[in-house]
C-alpha cells in the first residue's frame, strides 16, 4: 500500500472533513491498495487534550558527554572533531560538549550509561 497524497487542513479536497472535525483534523492522507485495486481514504484527528509538562533535558548545553562513534564513520569522527571533541583512547569514547553537538547526527550516539572511572 502507498501514499500518494497528504493534505492539511484546507487544501482543496479536505472542505468537508474540515466541516466535520474541525481543529481537530490534522491531516489527510490517499493511500493505494495495489492488490484490491481500491483507493482508502484516512484522516488523522486530534482524539485527546491534555496539559503536559516536558521533562528535564538530559544534558545543559556545557555538559561534556561520552559518544561513541564506531571506526568506520568517518563523516561523525569529522563532526566530532569539528566540534572540538577530546578522544579518550582508554575508554574508546569521544567527549564533547553537548551544546555543540545538538541536533546533529552525533547526538544520536551519545552513551547513556557509561561508565568512567578517572
Amino acid at each position: 500500500m502507498t501514499t500518494r497524497l497528504k493534505l492539511k487542513p484546507g487544501q482543496k479536497g479536505t472542505k468537508r472533513l474540515v466541516d466535520q472535525y474541525g481543529d481537530d483534523l490534522v491531516c489527510v492522507r490517499y493511500r493505494y491498495d495495489e492488490e484490491s485495486h481500491t483507493r482508502l481514504k484516512t484522516v488523522e484527528i486530534i482524539v485527546e487534550r491534555k496539559q503536559w509538562t516536558p521533562p528535564p533535558p538530559l544534558f545543559a548545553t556545557d555538559d561534556v558527554v561520552p559518544v561513541r562513534i564506531a571506526f568506520s564513520e568517518t563523516a561523525n569522527k569529522q563532526l566530532a572533531r569539528a566540534a572540538d571533541g577530546r578522544w579518550d583512547p582508554e575508554v574508546r569514547l569521544w567527549f564533547i560538549q553537548y551544546g555543540k553537538i545538538k541536533g546533529t547526527p552525533l547526538e544520536k550516539h551519545i552513551v547513556l550509561d557509561a561508565r568512567i572511572t578517572k
